[in-house]
């Protein structure tokens, strides 16, 4: 009778376990739609729709993205992670098997890229679907593009257009970003590739930038 009092008395701290651990990745999971929702909600608020019934769907198809972007992330991470396991001391088989991951997981990202944006142009104009992907990167394109011109007054309409091309790819590339700070970082890697054609171009890029702050200070 002890004995089996015992095994019942496991099995329900099991359950209660496996409850509990269900209970936590339900709130997690709840929470965590909430603040992709919330996000979205913020980028499609901004669009003027006035029809809720696409108000609706458009929302929904920002959260799929934000959702569909995480999960390849996270689940390139963490196949990622047992490759390094596995590896074990082997770098270059780590490394290779790895790229090989990171390779996968671009085209996987190219094709959910077109998918969305075909999805956004069957519900909103053009004007609106480019409102959304500035959104996506905290308005990236203009701040930067905007920055740069306040700072060089001499740009050229030519190096001015250069530039906005290159913010322009690094918006693409960095809406398929799974964090605020990997899409930062794709726009300073595109900033470091303007300030090299900048240099290159015969700006001194120090003083324009000291001048620059200059201005700023005489303003205040």
């Amino acid at each position: 009778m002890k004995k089996f009092l015992a095994i019942a008395l496991v099995l329900m701290f099991i359950v209660t376990v496996v409850s509990n651990a269900q209970s936590i990745d339900a709130d997690k999971a709840a929470q965590y739609t909430k603040t992709i929702t919330d996000r979205a909600d913020k980028i499609v608020a901004k669009l003027a729709i006035t029809d809720s019934a696409k108000y609706k769907r458009v929302l929904a198809i920002i959260v799929d993205q934000y959702r569909k972007i995480n999960d390849l992330h996270d689940n390139r991470d963490a196949l990622a992670k047992a490759i390094k396991e596995q590896a074990g001391d082997d770098k270059a088989a780590a490394t290779s098997k790895t790229k090989a991951l990171d390779d996968e997981l671009q085209v996987k990202i190219n094709t959910l890229h077109t998918t969305y944006l075909t999805k956004l142009n069957e519900q909103l104009p053009a004007d609106k679907v480019e409102k959304v992907k500035d959104e996506m990167v905290y308005n990236l394109v203009n701040v930067t593009y905007n920055a740069y011109l306040d700072e060089i007054l001499t740009l050229t309409d030519v190096q001015k257009a250069q530039i906005k091309t290159w913010l322009i790819e690094a918006r693409e590339i960095a809406m398929d970003a799974e964090s605020s700070n990997k899409k930062h970082a794709v726009f300073g890697k595109y900033k470091g590739r303007i300030n090299n054609y900048l240099s290159a171009q015969g700006y001194d890029l120090k003083k324009e930038g000291a001048d620059w702050e200059a201005r700023r200070k005489a303003k205040n």
